[in-house]
């Protein structure tokens, strides 16, 4: 197995090619013998993708040929499981999804024990566990799953002496997720408010508009009828603008967009605008901030984040650090620091006095907390700069670090909007482009500065 099998966020591909029953039945078998328990107990959860169930039958194989109970908590949102971790005591949760991505992917991720995703280096014991059962299969050698390829498992016994697990069916995950929900916002009345939701034909399709009534909102859903290709397809948060429409057709005060498996939020405003994470983080920092529920006084967020964020956060005296792209370094980032708040621009938003992961629909509830009645079109929280981004495909990636050239130029611009805006050009984690992205005062300057910096990367590195 050339290479490492996990990204930023678990293992990830299109289902039934890299993402195979064998390799889902290896990764469960491998990751269940890294807790060390005689019987671990181990959460599958998942969104609602076809392939979903079949990578669910594959991983409890391979959990239960390992010596643990599989208990399956079918669809929720992928925060449902490090709180049922927690109440629970599970020793390791499965979560089968790849969020936004259209159905033909999936992903699987794992949660260990204290409620986090797997540390890279219990991520390595895994690999490592399966390229030495593809190794001993290779060489015809013995041991459970031998000749199975990927499949197989490192010799650990004779199976009957260790003895095999469980599959059981976990019932009523749906309302102890809920229970969880209504516990942290049982002060929250939203009584007389008209919300709209998408909820992606994903895993917020029950939940959400449950929780939401159960608050006392008036609640309207769209996409949430998911048929097992359904999800993420012209809906959600990487479609928010079907849900502007709608809000602004239907008169709705305000509307909220998930993602498929439900740790991301987008908002829509009365008049129909689109408010992303930053403007949603910057709302909630704010509101946690004057209420003495945010410890050490900051928020952590990437790169992307929009810098009239930084200048909102400067005046109201909270401090701001900025990570690279992905919700795995802003939560090592508040973990270090032993903060609450942070997230991304694409409204993965995590706060760490509730969940341990982004949570798309305690994001939504904790901005209507902080409204606090006030229409979403009245936000004062921050002021965007305009922004551009666009992408240039270039031929390799990792140039970029050699064209000393683009790097001045960069530089020179940045300078040149120092204090006003800013500049960042970046390679893409996961194709062949270059991301450039400028924030200026106006959209023309930020138009005229983006546009000139990706004709220079363009001519230099495509």
């Amino acid at each position: 197995m050339a290479g490492r099998l996990f990204g930023t966020d678990g293992v990830r591909g299109i289902a039934g090619e890299l993402l195979s029953a064998e390799l889902a039945l290896a990764l469960g078998r491998a990751a269940t013998r890294q807790t060390g328990v005689e019987r671990p107990q181990v959460l599958i959860i998942r969104d609602t993708r076809e392939s979903g169930e079949m990578l669910q039958a594959a991983m409890a194989a391979g959990i239960v040929a390992a010596g643990g109970d599989a208990l399956l908590g079918g669809v929720l949102p992928t925060p449902a499981a490090p709180l049922l971790i927690g109440r629970y005591g599970f020793d390791l949760a499965v979560v089968l999804s790849a969020s936004h991505n259209p159905f033909q992917d999936n992903g699987i991720k794992f949660f260990a024990a204290d409620g986090f995703k797997l540390s890279d280096e219990v991520e390595q014991g895994i690999e490592a566990e399966l390229e030495r059962a593809a190794s001993a299969a290779g060489e015809g050698g013995g041991g459970e799953g031998s000749g199975n390829g990927a499949a197989g498992g490192a010799p650990a016994g004779n199976a009957s002496e260790r003895g095999f697990g469980h599959v059981r069916e976990l019932r009523g995950t749906h309302e102890d997720y809920l229970r969880e929900l209504h516990t942290r916002f049982q002060d929250l009345s939203l009584h007389g408010i008209d919300v709209l939701l998408d909820c992606a034909n994903g895993a917020t399709h029950r939940v959400a508009p449950e929780i939401f009534r159960r608050l006392g909102a008036n609640v309207t859903v769209i996409a949430d009828s998911p048929d097992g290709r359904n999800i993420n397809a012209g809906c959600g948060s990487t479609h928010v603008e079907e849900l502007a429409k709608k809000v602004t057709a239907g008169g709705h005060a305000i509307g909220f967009a998930f993602d498929g498996d439900g740790d991301r939020v987008l908002a829509v405003d009365g008049d129909g605008q689109v408010v992303d994470g930053d403007e949603l983080m910057a709302l909630a920092a704010l509101h946690l901030h004057s209420n003495g529920r945010l410890p050490g006084g900051g928020v952590a967020v990437t790169v992307m984040t929009n810098f009239g964020f930084h200048t909102a956060m400067a005046q109201a005296g909270i401090t701001v650090t900025s990570t690279k792209v992905g919700d795995r370094y802003v939560l090592e980032e508040l973990r270090e620091r032993g903060w609450v708040l942070g997230g991304e621009q694409s409204g993965h938003i995590i706060e760490m006095g509730f969940n341990r992961s982004g949570d798309g629909i305690a994001s939504a509830l904790l901005v209507l907390e902080a409204l606090a009645g006030r229409n979403l079109s009245e936000r004062d929280a921050m002021e965007k700069l305009p922004q551009r981004l666009v992408g240039i495909r270039v031929k390799d990636r990792s140039a970029y670090e050699h064209a000393e050239d683009v790097k001045a130029a960069v530089a020179s611009a940045d300078q040149e909007l120092a204090g006003r805006g800013r500049v960042l050009v970046r390679p893409s984690g996961t194709e062949p482009l270059i991301r450039v992205m400028v924030e200026a005062p106006t959209d023309e300057e930020a138009e005229e500065v983006c546009m000139r910096l990706a004709a220079l990367v363009e001519r230099e590195l495509a």
